[in-house]
């Protein structure tokens, strides 16, 4: 699993049908020790997660699994919202 922060929203009218009726999202992958950002990318959202919410992402077979879809072209879903962390 991946931690990342929710930066935005993607809309699309037209796409590849198992896409149809979920939200895809901007997220950053973001350490939350250091509060350092990296790499931006879309990732399905699984769980209603918001705008500025540090959320969990899993990437691959794991993000199709979370969507009970092995035959939709996703690579990356939100599959949790993160309320809090220790290190």
């Amino acid at each position: 699993m991946i931690i990342c922060k929710v930066v935005g929203n993607v809309w699309a009218t037209r796409k590849e049908e198992t896409l149809n009726g979920l939200k895809l999202m901007i997220v950053r992958r973001t350490d939350l020790n250091t509060d350092e950002e990296h790499e931006t990318f879309v990732a399905v959202d699984c769980v209603g997660a918001g705008m500025g919410e540090p959320v969990l992402v899993v990437t691959g077979s794991s993000a199709r699994m979370a969507m009970r879809n092995q035959n939709s072209p996703v690579d990356a879903a939100i599959v949790g919202i993160i309320d809090g962390s220790e290190s």
